[in-house]
């Protein structure tokens, strides 16, 4: 894959050209709705998707224009020029590609070969909140999608005199090149108006059963369905390549198909239809799904002169409440990790977890705007737990995947708990999180030859045994140390709120072995030998994807990777001012990076910081700790100002299921949880003029003072009428009605 490095000097900071101001500056009677662009991120490497889909929906009706390799992982890339139909699932902005299940195309009269040839232009392209509009080339059809949480409303607009035709394909996928592929499918024409059926694929998830049903307005004049390319003369089939081609009468302008899914059985997907049952036409759809946006959207109001601030927020928040996705049918029941249907109570059932990814801005913003949500989902992963035997990494469709580092969830759990989420069962909260930290052979055993035992990597059996991770026995050695450090870190900030003190103080211990990869000499984390020597070929800049000391990065980005010891990390490299000389080096030294297999995922840089990438997304605020603070807003007026654009490339990395799009919509506002698991909140370099935050049964206020792009430095913040020294508060300070006052300068202090 092709590495891109966008790099930005903090020193020298580009001059951006004033922005239009919005025709109305009451931003509380604007529709939000208006400022969401779902196109932002579809270019460059931000792997988002345009099409329609509601809050948390199971189900993101989109185009797939991108089948194959590392742009393809949403199945849309804003450089495509061919359409290859219209997927019911997909993934927001991941490195990995799945999903892209029930493809359906419409084309109008007869064409050679098993599909028609498409292609569609971005200037007959739209896309809103709950709604995606297309020309489809060269047959001329109108297409227009919307979406409830499980189902799918298609409308497609024939030319007059055409042959209205419609392919629903089951043998689609994305990233075939990549392994993705079907195991079994099942398809039939019930009656003219009706087709139902099924298709269980292997890929990022390794075991993953849908079933759908569709149901037209208009009844079929006529079908053709294939097997593995073969025309066959029945009315139902089986096969891992299933087409059916639906013609439909002369005189058919218009045609609407309500679509819905399952990840239960073809019972659920009838019973997940019923949520169309009161729309008459895809108006009604959009407009209900707008509704929902609005609400959404409601959590938080900014003020700004800058249209471009108000399109990046907005559609950023917009991307923040995407996933996790609905996994339960309507009727609760619900596909768990042990592959069993279960019931669930009342509160529904989610998947798609990028947990490595979100734990460090999009869990905590989710505290903050939607707590109960942030409660469900923290015991939704305790459910994954007790059905599966673990906690996740990455749970998708009640499969581990075992992608990316350690244990995150532990981080999820441990931050609902500091701010009084974990209002149940304590105790099977915390033994979850300690179950997650320890060596299980007899599960990666069960789990042999699947993604699932990499939910149990052997990284883990090393720092049980030998206290830290060798480099000379296993890749990804230091990155998988650090973080599993903070994560044991978590578990004793856990037990201690339990009560535990064992616990906490044998988690507390384990929280320390960051110490062991930290070089004096060189000042950098590195690998170690399981002799305890270092690794001798040492290069701060050198990457090599899956195959280093560092996942998706180098040295430089990996050091700093102590959210929960950022003291004691101040007093290895010598003190505050050395902390200071240490965070400017890694600002403003070369962006090259070393490595013929140097990782795709290291983008956004400032010198070798690299905001593509979540293991970076905390270091600006470190500079709080050291003899220069008002380094921190330098570097994050650069990332805000630079790093978002309101535009297809306006994303710099993988929008990782929201977290690239919370952290901007925190840091927008001026704050930010360095240390998810600690309730602190610390003050950056707000760009909005005003925020209100729905919170309880109230409002919480952020007003910012002297606010411009030239006072980029906070002078002093107030909470409810005091001074907050150091810049920090807590959640839990905050109450109903509380105002927060950042007062800003253009003196650096």
């Amino acid at each position: 894959m092709k590495k891109a490095n966008i790099s930005v000097s903090i020193i020298v900071l580009l001059i951006l050209a004033a922005c239009n101001k919005p025709s109305n500056n009451n931003q509380v009677e604007m529709d939000k709705l208006q400022f969401v662009d779902p196109f932002i991120g579809t270019g460059f490497h931000g792997h988002t998707f345009p099409g329609a889909v509601v809050p948390h929906g199971r189900v993101q009706i989109s185009p797939d224009t991108h089948l194959f390799g590392w742009e393809a992982s949403s199945g849309y890339h804003y450089s495509d020029t061919t359409l290859y139909g219209f997927s019911h699932t997909h993934l927001s902005g991941t490195g990995i590609g799945d999903l892209g299940d029930v493809l359906f195309l419409p084309y109008t009269g007869d064409f050679e070969g098993e599909k028609p040839v498409v292609s569609f232009s971005h200037d007959q392209e739209k896309a809103s909140p709950g709604y995606y509009q297309v020309m489809v080339k060269p047959y001329g059809v109108k297409a227009e999608l919307s979406a409830t949480e499980r189902t799918a409303w298609h409308k497609y607009t024939y030319p007059l005199g055409s042959e209205p035709s419609l392919l629903i394909d089951l043998g689609h996928v994305l990233q075939s090149d990549w392994g993705h592929h079907v195991l079994e499918a099942e398809m039939s024409v019930v009656d003219d108006y009706t087709v139902v059926g099924f298709r269980r694929t292997k890929g990022w998830a390794e075991d993953d059963p849908i079933w759908f049903k569709c149901v037209f307005d208009q009844p079929l004049k006529s079908y053709r369905l294939l097997v593995n390319g073969t025309e066959v003369k029945v009315s139902e089939a089986v096969g891992k390549d299933l087409k059916l081609m639906v013609a439909f009468g002369d005189d058919v302008s218009t045609l609407n198909v309500k679509v819905a899914v399952s990840s239960v059985d073809a019972k659920g997907a009838a019973l997940n239809l019923s949520e169309l049952k009161a729309m008459t036409g895809i108006e009604q759809v959009v407009a209900q799904a707008e509704d929902k946006w609005r609400k959404e959207l409601e959590a938080i109001t900014i003020e700004s002169s800058d249209k471009a601030v108000l399109t990046n927020f907005y559609s950023a928040l917009y991307h923040s409440k995407i996933a996790p996705m609905v996994f339960s049918d309507a009727d609760g029941r619900y596909r768990g990790m042990d592959k069993a249907i279960h019931q669930s109570e009342g509160q529904g059932r989610y998947t798609i977890y990028s947990l490595w990814d979100v734990f460090r801005s999009w869990y905590p913003l989710m505290t903050l705007i939607e707590p109960e949500r942030a409660r469900i989902w923290a015991y939704d992963l305790v459910d994954h737990s007790q059905k599966g035997g673990l906690l996740p990494k990455w749970a998708l469709n009640a499969n581990y995947t075992g992608t990316m580092v350690g244990y995150p969830a532990n981080a999820i759990l441990a931050d609902a708990w500091c701010k009084n989420l974990i209002d149940s069962v304590p105790e099977v909260v915390l033994n979850a999180a300690i179950r997650a930290t320890q060596w299980h052979e007899a599960f990666n055993r069960g789990n042999a030859g699947t993604r699932a035992e990499k939910v149990m990597p052997k990284h883990i059996f090393y720092k049980e045994t030998l206290g830290f991770v060798p480099q000379d026995k296993i890749a990804e050695s230091v990155s998988y140390g650090l973080e599993m450090a903070y994560y044991d870190w978590c578990v004793a900030q856990m037990a201690r709120m339990q009560g535990d003190s064992d616990v906490a103080e044998t988690y507390s211990e384990k929280g320390e072995a960051y110490r062991k990869y930290f070089d004096a000499e060189t000042g950098f984390m590195r690998g170690v030998n399981s002799d305890g020597t270092w690794n001798k070929d040492f290069n701060p800049r050198f990457s090599d994807h899956l195959r280093s000391e560092f996942v998706e990065g180098n040295s430089y980005q990996w050091t700093p990777f102590v959210p929960h010891a950022i003291e004691d990390f101040r007093k290895m490299v010598g003190g505050e001012e050395q902390l200071g000389v240490w965070l400017d080096s890694l600002f403003t030294t070369s962006s090259h990076i070393e490595g013929e297999n140097a990782s795709a995922d290291i983008t956004g840089l400032i010198g070798q910081y690299a905001h593509g990438n979540e293991p970076s997304h905390h270091v600006p605020y470190m500079y709080q700790y050291s003899d220069r603070p008002w380094r921190t807003q330098e570097v994050l007026d650069t990332v805000l100002y630079h790093f978002y654009t309101p535009n297809p490339e306006g994303i710099i990395g993988n929008e990782d299921c929201g977290q690239m799009s919370a952290w901007y919509v925190l840091n927008a506002m001026g704050i930010y949880q360095v240390t998810p698991g600690k309730d602190e909140f610390t003050i950056g370099r707000p760009i909005v003029d005003k925020a209100q935050l729905k919170i309880k049964n109230g409002e919480c206020v952020i007003k910012v003072h002297n606010n411009s792009k030239d006072n980029r430095y906070v002078q002093r913040v107030v909470l409810d009428g005091r001074e907050l020294k150091n810049h920090r508060f807590r959640l839990l300070d905050i109450k109903e009605n509380s105002l927060l006052e950042i007062y800003m300068t253009n003196i650096k202090s």
